[in-house]
């Protein structure tokens, strides 16, 4: 009898222990399997703005304001100079560029939770009027259009 329950123990354990070992192995494979491989780089990423064809419609279609044909031309830019790196860019009153590839939200006021009055697209002109006193809010003019709203900070560079 002593030697039927060793046998039987025996083969439960044999069984306990090939199931976590696999249960182990199969967690350990579709961990390495499920991670995102790294994100591929195009030439295309930061696509050159295209100068539009026909000026943007005016009323309550027109919701995203487009590049300036001026900006249409692929120039190379030219690096800063060392001192104009270090030059403080000034919190009002500027024209700066959209930097944000997938364009901004332009809203009524410097909430979240405000209505969106329209949008900007990648490399859109704005004059930057104000900055929000928490520093986190710019409001600007779309000088295509004269709308002006709020855009979320830090999504726009100082044109030269």
């Amino acid at each position: 009898m002593v030697g039927l329950a060793k046998f039987v123990l025996g083969v439960l354990l044999a069984i306990a222990i090939l199931f976590f070992s696999g249960v182990t192995a199969a967690r350990y494979l579709i961990t390495r399997l499920t991670a995102a491989p790294p994100r591929p780089g195009f030439p295309n990423d930061n696509p050159q703005p295209v100068a539009p064809e026909t000026p943007p419609a005016e009323g309550a279609d027109a919701f995203i304001e487009t590049a300036p044909a001026d900006l249409g031309a692929a120039e190379p830019a030219a690096t800063p100079a060392p001192d104009a790196a270090t030059e403080a860019v000034p919190s009002e009153g500027y024209t700066a560029l959209v930097t944000e590839p997938i364009g901004l939200i332009l809203r009524e006021s410097a909430t979240q939770d405000s209505a969106q009055v329209g949008g900007l697209d990648f490399n859109t002109a704005v004059e930057v009027l104000e900055t929000s006193a928490d520093g986190e809010w710019q409001r600007v003019r779309v000088p295509i259009s004269g709308r002006e709203g709020w855009i979320k900070s830090g999504n726009t560079d100082p044109s030269p």
